[in-house]
C-alpha cells in the first residue's frame, strides 16, 4: 500500500472514530432532550439526514474541486457541527441539538468517499485489499470511540455529554491536518474527455443493482440493530459503560475483518463472501431472539459488525465495476444516496420501533430485509465475470 492509502486509512479511522463515539451517545442523550419517546433517535436520524443530503453534492464537488478539497468542506462542516452541538447541549436545546447532528452528517457524508479515493490512488491490482485497508482503521476506533464517549462523559460539568463533543472536535482537526500531508490527483480533465452513458443505463445494470441492495440492506439492519442496542440495554438494567463495551466489540467486529475480507474476496468471489455476511447477519438476529443477557448482546453485535463487513465492502468493490472513469462521478453519487437515503429511515424509525415495538420485533422486522439480499445475490449477480473481481 502506498503513502497516500496510509494516510486515507488514517482519516477514515478518525471519521470511524468519531461515528462510533455518536452511536454511543446520540440516541442516550435524545432520550434525555426529547419531549417525546418516539423523538429519541431524531437527533440520530437528523445526523442521517445530513449524510444523505452531502451523497450527491459530494461526488459533484470532488469532480469539480478534487477529492482534497472536497474532503477538507466535509470535515470543516464536521468541525461546525461539533461545536452547534457543544452549544446545544450546554444550553439544553433539542432542536439546536438536532442541527449538529445534521451538520455532523454532512461530514460524515463527505468523509464516505475516502474509500472510493483509496481506490483511484493505488494500482489496479490492489483495488480490493485498498478498500479493505482504509476501512480496517475503523479498529482503531473501534478502541478509541467508545472508551471516549465513557471518559469524555462528565469532562464538563456543566452537560453530562458535552464533553463527547470536545473528542469529536479534537478528531476532525487532526483529520484535517493529516488531509494536508494526502496527494490524490484530480481527474477533472480526464474524465471530461471520454463519453458517458446515460444514469438510468448504469443504475439498471444488474451489478449496480446487486451492489446497491447487498450495501444497502447491510447498512440498513447494521444501523438500526447498532443504534437500537443502548436503548435496549438501557431497559434492561445495563449500564453505560456496559453498552459503550458493546459497541466497542460490534465495531470490532466491523472492522477487525478488513485486513482479510479483499484476500478472501480475491480468493472466493464477492458472491461466496456476500452470502457469508448473510449468514452472520442471520445469526445476530437469532441470538437477539434467544434473550437479553449481556453475552447475548455482545455475540450479537459482534455478528452484526462481521456480516457488515463482509457485505458492505463486497459491495463496494463490486459498484465500482459498473462505471467508468468518466462516470465515477453520478455513479458513485447515485450508490451513496440510494444507500444512505434507507439508512435514515431506519434512524428515524429505530427509536420509535425499540419504544413502542420492542426490541425482539425488531429483530423479527429486518429479517425479511437479509433474506432479500440473498434473493437478489442469488437470482441477478449470478455472472461469473461480475461476481469474481480481476485481482492477481
Amino acid at each position: 500500500m502506498n503513502r497516500n492509502v496510509f494516510l486515507l486509512s488514517g482519516c477514515q479511522a478518525l471519521l470511524t472514530t468519531g461515528n462510533i463515539l455518536l452511536v454511543s451517545v446520540v440516541a442516550l442523550i435524545g432520550q434525555t432532550l426529547s419531549p417525546s419517546a418516539s423523538m429519541t433517535t431524531f437527533p440520530v436520524a437528523t445526523q442521517f439526514v445530513g449524510l444523505m443530503a452531502a451523497t450527491i453534492p459530494a461526488s459533484l464537488i470532488m469532480r469539480k474541486v478534487g477529492r482534497k478539497n472536497g474532503f477538507y468542506l466535509g470535515n470543516s462542516v464536521g468541525i461546525t457541527g461539533a461545536i452547534v452541538c457543544i452549544t446545544a447541549l450546554l444550553s439544553q436545546q433539542f432542536a439546536l441539538f438536532s442541527f449538529g447532528t445534521f451538520l455532523l452528517g454532512i461530514g460524515i457524508g463527505f468523509g464516505t468517499l475516502y474509500r472510493f479515493a483509496a481506490v483511484e490512488v493505488c494500482p489496479e491490482g490492489q483495488k480490493s485489499r485498498a478498500i479493505s485497508f482504509v476501512m480496517a482503521g475503523g479498529v482503531i476506533a473501534a478502541v478509541i470511540g467508545p472508551q471516549l464517549a465513557i471518559y469524555s462523559q462528565d469532562l464538563l460539568p456543566d452537560s453530562e455529554f458535552a464533553g463527547a463533543f470536545l473528542g469529536l472536535l479534537l478528531l476532525y482537526t487532526i483529520a484535517l491536518c493529516m488531509l494536508f500531508l494526502t496527494d490524490i490527483p484530480h481527474e477533472k480533465a480526464v474524465s471530461g474527455l471520454q463519453p458517458q452513458r446515460p444514469l438510468r443505463e448504469i443504475v439498471t445494470q444488474p451489478m449496480f443493482i446487486v451492489a446497491v441492495v447487498v450495501a444497502m440492506v447491510s447498512y440498513v439492519v447494521m444501523n438500526l440493530l447498532m443504534t437500537a442496542t443502548p436503548l435496549a440495554m438501557a431497559r434492561c438494567g445495563y449500564s453505560f459503560s456496559q453498552a459503550a463495551n458493546v459497541i466497542e466489540w460490534h465495531v470490532l467486529g466491523m472492522f477487525v475483518p478488513s485486513f482479510f475480507t479483499g484476500s478472501l474476496i480475491s480468493r472466493f468471489g464477492l458472491n461466496r463472501i456476500m452470502y457469508t455476511g448473510a449468514l452472520f447477519l442471520l445469526g445476530c438476529i437469532a441470538i437477539n431472539l434467544n434473550g437479553v443477557s449481556e453475552w447475548h448482546f455482545w455475540t450479537a453485535l459482534v455478528c452484526l459488525g462481521v456480516g457488515w463487513n463482509f457485505m458492505f465492502i463486497s459491495a463496494t468493490q463490486l459498484v465500482t465495476t459498473t462505471y467508468t472513469g468518466a462516470e465515477k462521478a453520478k455513479s458513485q453519487a447515485a450508490n451513496e444516496f440510494m444507500v444512505f437515503s434507507m439508512v435514515t429511515l431506519s434512524a428515524l424509525s429505530s427509536g420509535w420501533m425499540e419504544a413502542v415495538l420492542g426490541w425482539q420485533a425488531m429483530n423479527w422486522i429486518v429479517l425479511p430485509l437479509v433474506l432479500w439480499a440473498v434473493g437478489v445475490i442469488f437470482f441477478i449477480g449470478r455472472s461469473d465475470s461480475a461476481v469474481t473481481p480481476a485481482i492477481p
